[in-house]
């Protein structure tokens, strides 16, 4: 019955989108606002469901170069695994340092890691975007952010 490798990652996503739809439906509902906060997980499980069994029915074969274009080399693994470690240390950080702060590291540590050795453009970038996206969180959206160890 399961036959190609699209029909199994379809399972596997539909398993998780089956979990993630719980975990929504269990999100704390909040009196006296117009959307509340289960809406948009819904919404993202109910399509990722949708999409799940698309790929299920979807007929296309995978050729040879598509199969060859899967795999990874062992360099390129660790260097997935050394960034996927960079995302839990700012995961962890993030409510003890604050989201300026540890955006401001995470993006300046990445960059160098992966390579790029524009260190004015880097900082540039390390500075703004999370900046920018401080004050919009904050001060536009009133979304509070993790101020960390910073005073403001």
């Amino acid at each position: 019955m399961i036959k190609t490798l699209n029909q199994k990652i379809s399972i596997l996503l539909l398993a998780i989108a089956i979990g993630y739809l719980y975990l929504s439906y269990n999100l704390k509902e909040y009196p006296y606002v117009p959307v509340d906060s289960d809406l948009v997980p819904k919404f993202l499980g109910y399509l990722l469901i949708v999409l799940a069994i698309a790929l299920f029915f979807d007929k296309s074969s995978e050729t040879e170069d598509e199969k060859a274009k899967r795999v990874v080399p062992k360099k390129e693994i660790l260097v997935m695994a050394a960034v996927g470690g960079m995302i839990f240390i700012y995961i962890f950080l993030f409510e003890i340092l604050g989201f300026l702060l540890t955006t401001f590291l995470f993006i300046l540590a990445c960059s160098a890691f992966l390579g790029y050795r524009k260190w004015g453009t880097s900082l540039i970038v390390a500075l703004v975007f999370p900046g920018a996206l401080y004050y919009v969180f904050n001060y536009l959206l009133q979304i509070r952010l993790p101020q960390g160890i910073l005073p403001f």
